[in-house]
């Protein structure tokens, strides 16, 4: 079995990790732009050219599936990714988990970045799945950027500003980009209140892991032998994992027992 996944950049090993642990025998391509960061500004079109290069190179190396591990490119491209690949390649798009927080009963913060933030797609899922539930947006500059350069103080100021923007009595917490899942515990100290329970944050990571096994019928096999295959493409080229991604537990987990990338 391989797995495919593609971002703009690190935030992919989210997912990547998941997939790892419901499938330790899963082969992984992980296809990323990382000099074309950020995507957030960029035109519709502009995201979609670039989502459209590396999901392509990464079906090149024929995957069972296609995790799109980025908020925006799913926003944006999963139609455009669907009409080019789909039915030979199942295409599993990444949403913000705000349906499963909704579901704690609120208070709900979403933290995304400045492009996602206020924008009629993530309005549209806060009306559909978190009606009457109090919901408090966060824009995030900055901290994809720093999550993907492992620049440790921008990460601590990035957080703390959005930690800042976070009401005290949220319950609840959205990570609406995939990079932030990698610094998720760094996000829960940085807003948890003292002396109340723990607030509960919401990634896609293990959702989209999940569905993507589903997708092709495969199931769950925790007890495999792990695989050593691991194909990192960047830019549309063959390369290995960033040194940046071995700052993360995730990125290291993807390496762990291998001797080389392939």
């Amino acid at each position: 079995m391989k797995i495919a996944l593609m971002d703009s950049g690190i935030g992919l090993l989210a997912a990547a990790a998941a997939v790892r642990r419901l499938r330790p025998d899963a082969a992984l391509v992980l296809s990323s732009d990382p000099d074309s960061m950020p995507w957030g500004p960029r035109t519709p079109d502009d995201v979609t050219a670039h989502a459209l290069a590396c999901a392509k190179a990464a079906a090149a190396h024929r995957p069972d599936a296609l995790i799109v591990a980025c908020n925006t490119a799913s926003v944006h491209a999963l139609p455009a990714l669907r009409t080019e690949l789909e039915p030979a390649l199942p295409v599993i798009g990444t949403v913000p988990a705000i349906k499963p927080a909704a579901a704690t009963g609120g208070p709900v913060a979403i933290w995304a970045t400045p492009a996602t933030t206020g924008s009629p797609y993530q309005r549209g899922l806060i009306k559909d799945f978190a009606d009457g539930v109090v919901t408090t947006e966060v824009p995030c500059p900055g901290l994809a950027d720093a999550v993907q350069r492992a620049d440790e103080q921008a990460i601590d100021d990035a957080i703390a500003a959005a930690a800042a923007l976070t009401p005290r009595d949220v319950r609840a917490l959205v990570l609406g980009c995939t990079h932030y899942e990698l610094v998720a515990e760094r996000i829960r100290a940085a807003v948890q209140p003292p002396q109340l329970p723990p607030i509960a944050l919401h990634g896609s990571a293990g959702a989209v892991a999940a569905q993507a096994l589903r997708r092709i019928g495969a199931q769950p096999a925790p007890a495999a032998d792990p695989a050593d295959r691991l194909t990192v493409i960047l830019g549309g080229q063959e390369a290995a994992l960033p040194v940046a991604a071995l700052a993360y537990a995730e990125g290291r987990a993807l390496t762990a027992g291998s001797p080389a990338n392939r």
